[in-house]
This record gives C-alpha cells, structure tokens and sequence, in this order.
C-alpha cells in the first residue's frame, strides 16, 4: 500500500557515525542508541511533542541497505521548537511511502521484518530517502507488539 505524507520535524538522537548492516553491526549501534534513550529518559525531555510515538528513522544512505546510513531516534515535535541541549532535529520531507507492520515479539520481529523487505527490495522501488518506524501503544506489550514501518518510494 502506498501512502503520502508531508513533510515534519523530528526531535531526538543520532548515532555519532552511520552504521551498516554487515556483520550485524546495525543490530549493535541502534540498540545502543535505543539503550541510551531509554536509559537517560530522553523521551520525557522532548518539549512539545505532538503525541506519544516514537520515531526510529534510517536515512543518509550511501546506496541501498548494503551500504552504511544514518539512524535517529525521536519524537514528532511542531515546527520552530527549540532543540534542547543534548538533542538533534531532522526534518522529514514530504514522500511517497509504502508500509509494511512488524508484529510479534520485540526486537525481534523488528529484525525479521527488515529481513524480508531486504528480501524483496528489488520488487518495492524504495527511494533509500527517509524510512521509519512508529512505536506507539500497539508495541507496550513486547510479547505481542505491532509497529508500522514505512520504506520511502520512487514516485
């Protein structure tokens, strides 16, 4: 299914350097990141928020998944707010999506779902723009979570 969405401001954190799925590196620096959101309770000193999601982005791609990108992890925040110490903004541009749901037990069904877009990706025309993930209420039970991903698209 694809969708459109405009454009919109994210606040949070980025990894220091792009990461790459080779070698499961990937699997170590987000998690660390996550980790590091988590464990400073990053979520709680974004002002402004514009609900409760969390946005996992992957973007800056060097080519396709096999090549090094960066990763963010924030919140939706309305245009002009400060970014507080600490914390980066990045700007989602208006793009064409499609979407596809992880669901299952956390993280794991987050990593078996990248597995198959990687598996399919000739077939999706993905643009290697921005792509997200959105945790909400669907993802509070890790043993029965659901998260949408949306892969940016080639008109």
């Amino acid at each position: 299914m694809e969708t459109g969405k405009e454009n919109f401001l994210l606040i949070g954190i980025q990894l220091d350097n792009k990461t790459t799925n080779k070698d499961g590196q990937a699997a170590i620096d987000c998690g660390g990141l996550w980790h590091q959101f988590e464990t400073e309770k990053r979520y709680g000193q974004i002002e402004g928020k514009l609900g409760n999601e969390i946005y996992a982005v992957y973007f800056d791609y060097d080519g396709d998944h096999t090549q090094p990108y960066s990763y963010f992890i924030g919140c939706k925040v309305a245009e002009g707010t400060a970014v507080p110490q600490g914390f980066k903004s990045l700007k989602i541009p208006a793009q064409t999506y499609t979407q596809k749901i992880a669901k299952g037990v956390m993280p794991a069904c987050i990593a078996e779902a990248w597995r198959e877009i990687w598996k399919e990706d000739a077939n999706l025309n993905r643009a290697y723009q921005y792509d997200f993930e959105i945790y909400d209420e669907r993802c509070a039970d890790w043993n029965n979570a659901e998260v949408d991903i949306f892969l940016s698209v080639k008109k």
